[in-house]
Parts: structure tokens; C-alpha cells; sequence
């Protein structure tokens, strides 16, 4: 299904600019971030973000996602860089045919994957990356930047864990970045005011620009009056070209003769795969996220995503999935339509192609104001209370989801989810396939099973539990009358019932499974038993 779209391209440009602008301010150190925590050269991951925002969403059917480098492919990359003997040149081989195989998933319809993961984890994901977010960013508040931005493991690169990282920024704290995140918390809270919002002027002038044109004053004033020493890991940091042609050197191309090694194809499936599943599962959650509810067409976003890819690896950019920390800062500020990615493509082109001085005087502490508030939006209260209003099956997958992402990583927090998830199916497949209580059986009456719509193999466990409790010497009907499919497994447990009733004195009738082309088969099996 193809989202509805709100207008043309350009017809939502009053909210899609000035979001494009927040989602490029967040952007641009995250894709430095997450090439340093690559260890890549910081300008692979400004390539990504400007083919993610510009190629894939002019290929994407995706209104609100925002795609660009990953920090869930982070530690992938490093190593795969590592077991390529450090060869950057030999890893954009791998990038171009990672998506290869990611337009060929999209062909195949293999997008349909997304739809199988439950709200609950989808949901636990985005609280978990609020969460995540919001721990990171509290010690680049504090003037503590060791850490890049963009590294969002609990094990980080610098060898802390999120936890000691925190302890560390507050241990060392720089009066001016906590001054500039205190004024930055507090412009971004004003703009969130109901009667701030009246204003027409802040539907143009968002509170993230005006956060970050005072960060880059401040700086100013700071070197120039020596009140506060900013130190430059304390600033966003691009190379400054000084010409033309030094900027264009910074794009690479694939070394091709590693097209005989096998390291590069192994290297090509693990990307596509776990890329273009992250980019599944973002997709879902951006979805969700949408004021409008438009549903992402899954296969045409992995030819996105696969196109996007190839041209990256092709110039020497990271690879590329949607992100939902810039989709979410995205859809905050109040993007409409995939213009608004577009854009913010643009801008980190233009950026740090004419004006890379001006961005190497932004604050770490006001960016990290600004994502301590998507972290917080994406984590509210509200949230938890609605999963806990749900009930248990939805609230544990949803807090196994949240603290798997905070104490490992995406996928790891995810994975853990759909365990828990899974695990309550097969818990209520146990349980529920039939409506028998033992605990309400009348001795010398009849005893009804009534089967379920469908019951598949996974109803065994729960099927055979219910054959030993049975009482010897009583009447069993089994009501199958409702069900539509019945595995064959079940079919097989109750023939080799008919021997243990039998030895027990237990009568067996069966109702309704002459649809399935069994009773002759039972009936057969029946004489044989009593013969």
C-alpha cells in the first residue's frame, strides 16, 4: 500500500524546511559518531547521511523516515573493516553488494517480515531508544565527550558501559556546557508551551535552531572572553576542505580486486540482512509514530534502502538503514511529507561543503539538549502507563524490549522481546487450544472438549496434558464442529490415544472431523486397536 500523501513534493514546505533543519542538526554528529565508532573515516558516515537523506527518500515510499549510517551496524562495520586487514576500500565492495541483495529482497516481496514482529516489542523499541538516547546524552550535557556521539551500546567504544560513562560526566563537569544545556532544556521546554505554540513565528523558527544558533553564540562569546574554556572535543568537528578538490577527495571508491575474496560476500549478506531488517523494524515504529497513521510500503523501502546503499558503497560512504532516532526527531518537529529527509540531505551537503567552520563551533551540550528531549518523547510516562493499562502480555516483552536496548544493543533488546513474545504465545497455545477445567468434572457425566478455530502443533504439549488428566472410566466427547484447520500431529496424538482410553475404560466420541478426511482414517485405526 502506498502512503497518502498530503500534497506534491513541495507542498508542505512551511513544516517539512524548518524540520529538515532539526533533523539535520541532529544528524550531522551522529553520522561522525557512528563513523568514529566504525572506526571509518568520519566523512564515510557524512556520505551515508547525504545519500540516505537525498537517493532513498526520493526512492522511498516512506513520508517520515529518515535513513542514513546506523549505530546498530557500528560494531559490524569495525569488524568487518578488521577481517578485510583493514582495507576501507575492500569494506565498500561488500557496502555496494550488500545492496545488491537488499533490492533483491525488496523483489522478492521479503518486506513482510516487518509485520511479524508485536506492537509490544515495536513499542518497547521506541521507549528503548528513548531511554538510550536520553543516558547518552547526559554526559556530552556535562561537557564530557569522550564517548562519540552515536555510539548508543552499553558497552561503548571508549571501554566504559553507558552507566560509568554518566558517573564520569559528572565527575567531570565543565560549567559552560552545563549552563548551555540548562538555557537549551529550557528555550526547547518554552517551545513546547501551549501558548509559545499560538506564536505564529515558532511554527517557521523551531526550538532546536534557535537552540543551536545561541550554542554557536555562546561558543563565540566564550573565546572571546575567556569566561569558559571550551575545548574541542566539547565541538562538533568536520574537516575543513581548502579547496574544491580536497573536498571531492574525500570521496572513495571501491577497490574491486576483492571481488575473488570470500570475507567480501559473507561481509555483504551479514550487512543486508541486519540492515534491512533494522530498516524493517524502524519502519514499523515510524509508522506508529505518524500523526497521519500512513503504512510504508516494506518492499519498495528495501529497494531504497538497497539503491542507497550501492551508491554509498560506490563513493565511499557507511552503510545505510532507516533511523529512527532522526525519524522520530523528524516527525517531532513536525515533518509532513518525505521532503522534510530530502532536505536534511541537502543541508549536511551544503554544510560541509561551504560552511564547515560555522559547524565546528556547535556544542555537544546543545545537541545533547535536544536529544534528551526526542529521548524523553520517545520514552514518556504516558507511554508506560498505556502498556501497563494493557495488561502483563503486553507490558513484559514491552520492559524486556526497553532494558535489553539500555543494557546491550537494538537487535539484542529486540530479539529478547520477540522471545518473551513468542514464549506467551506458546504459553497461551498450551493453555488455551480447547475449553476443558478439569477442576468442574462431575463424576458419570459426559466430558466435552471443545476445539478451537485453529489448532496447529503447537497445541501438542497442551493437547497431551489434557489426555492425562482425563478420569479412567468416563465419557470423552471431542467437539472439532468450530475448527477450520487441525494439524496433523494432533490427528496423530488422538489415534494413539485410542490405545490409552481403551486400557483406562474411557469411551471416545468425535464431532466434526470428518471434514478433514480423518474419521475413516480414526475409525480404521479404531478396529485395528481392538482387534
Amino acid at each position: 500500500m502506498t502512503p497518502k500523501q498530503t500534497g506534491g513534493f513541495f507542498s508542505n514546505l512551511k513544516s517539512d524546511l524548518p524540520a529538515a533543519v532539526v533533523v539535520f542538526l541532529v544528524a550531522l554528529p551522529l553520522c561522525l559518531g557512528i563513523a568514529l565508532a566504525s572506526d571509518a573515516p568520519l566523512f564515510a558516515g557524512i556520505i551515508a547521511g547525504i545519500v540516505g537523506g537525498t537517493v532513498v527518500a526520493l526512492i522511498s515510499g516512506s513520508p517520515l523516515g529518515v535513513s542514513g549510517p546506523a549505530a546498530g551496524l557500528a560494531l559490524i562495520v569495525a569488524n568487518s573493516i578488521k577481517d578485510l586487514g583493514g582495507n576501507f576500500e575492500a569494506f565498500l565492495v561488500a557496502v555496494v553488494l550488500a545492496g545488491i541483495i537488499q533490492i533483491i529482497l525488496g523483489v522478492i516481496k521479503a518486506g513482510v517480515i516487518g509485520y511479524y514482529f508485536p506492537n509490544a516489542v515495536i513499542k518497547g523499541m521506541l521507549a528503548g531508544i528513548g531511554v538510550i538516547i536520553a543516558l547518552k546524552q547526559i554526559p556530552h550535557a556535562c561537557g564530557w565527550d569522550k564517548d562519540p556521539e552515536g555510539d548508543f551500546e552499553f558497552l561503548q567504544v571508549d571501554g566504559r558501559t553507558t552507566f560509568s560513562e554518566i558517573i564520569a560526566g559528572f565527575e567531570h563537569i565543565k560549567p559552560g556546557a552545563i549552563l548551555i544545556t540548562l538555557v537549551s532544556l529550557a528555550i526547547l521546554i518554552l517551545w513546547e508551551s501551549k501558548w509559545m505554540k499560538n506564536l505564529s513565528f515558532t511554527k517557521v523558527v523551531k526550538g532546536p535552531l534557535v537552540v543551536v544558533i545561541l550554542g554557536i553564540l555562546a561558543t563565540l562569546w566564550y573565546q572571546s572572553s575567556g569566561v569558559f574554556v571550551m575545548n574541542p572535543e566539547q565541538l562538533v568537528s568536520i574537516e575543513v576542505a581548502e579547496s574544491f578538490s580536497g573536498f571531492i577527495g574525500n570521496f572513495t571508491t571501491p577497490d574491486w580486486s576483492f571481488l575473488a575474496q570470500k570475507q567480501i560476500y559473507i561481509t555483504a549478506v551479514v550487512i543486508a540482512v541486519v540492515a534491512s531488517l533494522e530498516t524493517l523494524l524502524c519502519v514499523e515504529a515510524t509508522d506508529k509514530l505518524d500523526p497521519q497513521k500512513r503504512i510504508t510500503p516494506t518492499n519498495r523501502e528495501l529497494i531504497a534502502q538497497g539503491t542507497g546503499n550501492m551508491l554509498s558503497g560506490l563513493i565511499g560512504g557507511l552503510p545505510i538503514t532507516q533511523v529512527i532516532v532522526r525519524s522520530s526527531a523528524n516527525i517531532q518537529s513536525g515533518g509532513q511529507s518525505k521532503a522534510s529527509a530530502f532536505f536534511h540531505g541537502i543541508l549536511l551537503l551544503l554544510a560541509v561543503a561551504f560552511i564547515p567552520q560555522w559547524i565546528n563551533l556547535i556544542p555537544y551540550a546543545s545537541l545533547a539538549a535536544i536529544l534528551l528531549v526526542v529521548g524523553y518523547k520517545l520514552a514518556k510516562p504516558s507511554l508506560w502507563k498505556e502498556m501497563y493499562n494493557k495488561g502483563m502480555m503486553q507490558l513484559i516483552p514491552f520492559v524486556v524490549t526497553v532494558v535489553g536496548i539500555v543494557l546491550t544493543d537494538l537487535l539484542i533488546g529486540i530479539a529478547l522481546g520477540m522471545v518473551v513474545a513468542i514464549a506467551q504465545i506458546l504459553w497461551n497455545n498450551y493453555r488455551t487450544p480447547y475449553h476443558f477445567d478439569p477442576d468442574k468434572v462431575e463424576k458419570g457425566k459426559t466430558i466435552t472438549i471443545n476445539l478451537s478455530e485453529d489448532v496447529s502443533f503447537l497445541n501438542k504439549a497442551g493437547i497431551i496434558h489434557t489426555l492425562e488428566l482425563l478420569p479412567d472410566d468416563s465419557t470423552v466427547v471431542f467437539d472439532a464442529t468450530k475448527t477450520k484447520t487441525i494439524h496433523q500431529d494432533i490427528l496423530d496424538i488422538l489415534q494413539n490415544f485410542e490405545i490409552d482410553a481403551k486400557n483406562r475404560g474411557i469411551s471416545l466420541t468425535r464431532i466434526g472431523f470428518d471434514k478433514f478426511g480423518t474419521e475413516n482414517t480414526l475409525k480404521q485405526f479404531k478396529k485395528v486397536v481392538d482387534s
